[in-house]
């Protein structure tokens, strides 16, 4: 019996693992091995690892949290929890059955790409969606916005603020209220990206003409990557994103969420710090406090 099961061995579990390592507790994490970051070149606005890239902070991190004697890891896939509180059943890919007292769900989530090509090798390179972990890099340079309606309007506001050579891309009709906007608005629907490994040079529209661009910002619907979750109960936000409280607790005793899976702040900083917040939380669980 594990105290603890971690279902995902990124940024948020490992800094749960090591909380909970730290703490002599039994921890079990079970990872894939396939984050939603692996074609970033480059990871920022983190301290001490700024420009770094995503794997060698996780290659970092994973040597220095299985240094600890009671946490484990395996490479697998979690396909199935039951159970309750304190009884946790947790089924893998392998056929692996491991029995844990809590649960923490670190699984983040899975970007829905636009069927344009070139659009989704370009992702986490120069099709980008954050400004505080990307646009130092691109600021003053040529940029686009892929979005529309009201959302596009905050964040066009946003994304001036790293560089004034802007138009959004409504890919279609705009439905961006009229004069909301200083940025250009460019209708015509895009057919490809043309990249070099992942930079992108210019977009080509399906009336066959070209515009230069160095980055596009764009803010993707997701799904969850696993559906473990809804189908053990928790509850999920209108968004699409586990519902947790300020300790990281799910609707579900026992059962806990931290990471990208619970919030629209994708960042590695607060990954680790929701990882490092629920570790302590579970240790206290543990202890009946």
């Amino acid at each position: 019996m594990k105290d603890i099961v971690i279902i995902g061995g990124s940024y948020a579990g490992l800094a749960a693992a090591m909380s909970m390592g730290r703490a002599l507790r039994n921890v079990l994490i079970i990872d894939s091995g396939n984050p939603c970051n692996k074609q970033t070149p480059h990871s920022h606005n983190f301290l001490t690892q700024d420009g770094q890239t995503p794997a060698h902070i996780r290659e970092t991190a994973l040597s220095q949290v299985l240094a600890y004697p009671t946490v484990k890891l395996i490479n697998d896939t979690a396909t199935d929890v039951a159970g309750s509180d304190n009884q946790f059943v947790v089924t893998t890919l392998s056929g692996t059955v491991i029995h844990g007292r809590k649960i923490l769900f670190a699984t983040g989530i899975k970007d829905i790409m636009p069927a344009i090509e070139g659009f989704s090798a370009c992702w986490g390179i120069s099709v980008i969606h954050c400004p505080y972990c990307h646009g130092y890099e691109y600021r003053g340079q040529d940029t686009g916005i892929f979005l529309n309606g009201e959302m596009a309007v905050e964040f066009a506001a946003l994304i001036s603020n790293w560089t004034d050579k802007l138009t959004v891309f409504t890919n279609g009709k705009s439905t961006i209220p009229a004069g909301s906007i200083k940025a250009a608005i460019v209708e015509k629907e895009i057919a490809r990206v043309h990249h070099t490994n992942g930079r992108m040079e210019y977009l080509v529209f399906t009336d066959g003409s070209t515009q230069p661009l160095n980055a596009l910002y764009a803010k993707l619907p997701f799904v969850q990557h696993t559906t473990i979750p809804a189908a053990l109960g928790c509850k999920m936000t209108e968004q699409g994103y586990i519902e947790v409280n300020e300790f990281k607790k799910t609707s579900v005793p026992g059962v806990f969420a931290a990471g990208d899976n619970t919030t629209p702040m994708r960042a590695v900083a607060g990954a680790v710090g929701a990882g490092t917040l629920v570790g302590a939380v579970i240790v206290r669980e543990l202890l009946g406090m």
